[in-house]
């Protein structure tokens, strides 16, 4: 059975950090894409990063802040996200495909990212 775990989001001042992971169950993180998308009230879903095999993907607004990485031992993606905005509050999903930005076979439930002073 597929599961994917979002956790490690929470409430964060302008400027700080969180790490998101995605913990995988019934496939193996290092031969699928695993994304990660977001979505603020009122607004569309959006894709904010992925890594398929070596290749690392980022939404121009989020490339250096955002760091997306793979620990093949745990099965579990992570988002490292650093100097956090107004912005960037939002439900955090991950969700895994063939191939990045395809359509997800599956997706997690969300973890919610909130930026607030």
């Amino acid at each position: 059975q597929v599961q994917l775990v979002e956790s490690g989001g929470g409430l964060v001042q302008p400027g700080g950090s969180l790490r998101l992971s995605c913990a995988a169950s019934g496939f193996h993180v290092d031969y699928y894409a695993i994304a990660w998308f977001r979505q603020a009230p009122g607004k569309e879903r959006e894709g904010v990063s992925c890594i398929r095999d070596t290749t690392t993907y980022y939404t121009d607004s989020v490339k250096g802040r955002f760091t997306i990485s793979r620990d093949g031992a745990k099965n579990t993606v992570y988002l490292q996200m650093n100097n956090l905005n107004f912005d960037d509050t939002a439900v955090y999903y991950c969700a895994v495909s063939e191939a990045c930005w395809t359509e997800a076979d599956y997706w997690g439930q969300g973890t919610q990212v909130t930026v607030s002073s």
